[in-house]
């Protein structure tokens, strides 16, 4: 099984390529199922599991569809909370190597951060954004953060 047969978009399947990723993970494949496609799903699996990827490969496939690359970044497309600030940094991290090539941006939004650089960075537009839910509803109550374009949380 290869990441082009389960779906991958092409340029994730060059930035996995580049970090030496040669096949999808048993919940990689699982996730990308054809039958699963447009359908919620709640996924749990061991830390190492690939979880990571494995949402940031359906979430691209949302954002992305056959385009080559991501549209110019706005209101994101993609929301992921995450429940500690470690963790929403560990997935912004792998979620931005996965769609650099793709012209991705990911923003992160996450208690003990500066606020300001991350209204900075949400009014220049992100494809995803990653953060605690504090911080997201600080975000949204102040109006920094618009969930209107979303596809994908």
């Amino acid at each position: 099984m290869t990441f082009a047969s389960i779906g991958a978009h092409p340029a994730l399947r060059r930035a996995l390529d580049a970090r030496g990723y040669a096949a999808p993970t048993p919940v990689q494949a699982a996730v990308l199922a054809p039958g699963l496609a447009g359908r919620d799903l709640l996924v749990s699996s061991r830390t190492g599991s690939g979880k990571t990827i494995a949402f940031g490969l359906l979430a691209a496939d949302a954002a992305l569809g056959a385009a080559p690359s991501f549209p110019p970044a706005g209101a994101p497309l993609a929301l992921i909370v995450a429940p500690t600030r470690e963790l929403a940094i560990q997935v912004q991290l792998e979620l931005a190597w996965l769609y650099a090539d793709a012209g991705g941006r990911v923003a992160s939004c996450v208690g003990g951060m500066d606020p300001r650089r991350e209204a900075r960075a949400l009014a220049e537009g992100a494809h995803v954004v990653v953060g605690t839910p504090g911080r997201l509803v600080d975000h949204l109550e102040r109006g920094r953060l618009d969930l209107s374009s979303l596809l994908a949380v």
